[in-house]
């Protein structure tokens, strides 16, 4: 894992949705149609956006399994 991807696993081990119906759930745990909501819409910027599409696209490979461990 690289240095990139290592702090954007802590980050998604730490943070939570600041605003909106979702506010203060964890990032991996927000339903993926809310994350195809701000794909169409416009994703946040900075880290938050690029972490919700982090999010979408390991719910869309199936691979929500991933987060098991965030979980615990």
């Amino acid at each position: 894992m690289d240095a990139q991807a290592a702090a954007d696993w802590e980050k998604l081990r730490t943070w939570t949705m600041p605003f909106g119906k979702f506010a203060g759930r964890k990032l991996y745990d927000l339903p993926a149609e809310y994350l195809c909501w701000f794909e169409q819409k416009g994703w946040p910027a900075g880290d938050l956006g690029r972490l919700l599409q982090i999010v979408l696209e390991a719910k869309r490979q199936g691979a929500d399994h991933a987060f098991a461990p965030l979980r615990k």
